[in-house]
């Protein structure tokens, strides 16, 4: 088994400490993955950028332009409210996107938006080669050493040097961080959602901490009930008409 990065997205969110899931990382296994609709958190609203309702994301993973492509994208406020919204446009800044939002026409209604994340749907992400998958997708993953289940994965952290699976443990007494590499890994299964580890010697133990691309992770919503809901030719959801965060309220 070979792992190395991509450029692909993953689902989760960022602060400013490294301990939380950046960038992306594909795995090779023998299995195809299969698709998923539900909503990933690709980006966080950092702040308002000028006074015509433009926002500046600070993207989970730098390199991805996956939501320069978007025509709707599902905000996810900080108070956990969420709303599908069709994008007017978006640019790139630098390592960050600069998104104009249907609506949201002012700098105030931006502020609004501040700590939101900004969701695409998992079947929206670019198709990866065969036998990789998006770390995304091993995320609720079983996790078993020696046969036994141990715990789940719950977010894959990225660090400057290496990239490590945060295994919330079944006995609840701590959190692994197991490092991507064929000394732990022995073997993933993203069919069965099965992670076996060869080891944990020298995998130290640590607090439990909150993991916010588990909880994140939503279940699709039901396009079939929505009378304004259309999908295209490439099975990506769209509006009939434009969705502001007016329509439901912030």
């Amino acid at each position: 088994m070979t792992i190395s990065s991509d450029r692909f997205d993953v689902g989760g969110a960022s602060s400013a400490t490294p301990t939380m899931t950046r960038g992306a990382t594909v795995v090779t296994v023998d299995e195809p993955v299969k698709d998923l609709d539900g909503w990933v958190p690709l980006a966080e609203v950092a702040r308002p950028h000028g006074v015509k309702g433009e926002v500046r994301l600070r993207l989970f993973n730098a390199s991805s332009d996956l939501l320069l492509s978007k025509d709707e994208v599902l905000v996810r406020t900080a108070a956990g409210e969420e709303h599908e919204v069709s994008v007017e446009r978006a640019r790139r800044a630098d390592d960050a996107i600069l998104m104009k939002l249907y609506s949201v026409d002012d700098r105030d209604r931006a502020e609004e938006l501040r700590g939101a994340h900004i969701c695409a749907r998992r079947s929206d992400f670019p198709a990866v080669d065969p036998g990789e998958f998006y770390a995304v997708d091993v995320v609720g993953s079983e996790v078993r050493l020696a046969g036994a289940r141990i715990g789940v994965v719950a977010e894959l952290v990225s660090y400057p040097s290496i990239e490590v699976f945060l295994v919330h443990a079944d006995d609840e007494k701590g959190d692994w961080e197991v490092p991507l590499t064929e000394m732990f890994i022995g073997r993933v299964d993203v069919e069965a959602k099965v992670v076996e580890l060869n080891t944990l010697d020298d995998v130290e133990r640590q607090p439990r901490r909150r993991a916010k691309v588990l909880d994140a992770l939503v279940e699709p919503a039901d396009p079939g009930g929505r009378e304004t809901d259309e999908r295209d030719t490439s099975g990506t959801l769209r509006a009939t008409e434009p969705r502001g965060l007016t329509d439901g309220g912030v």
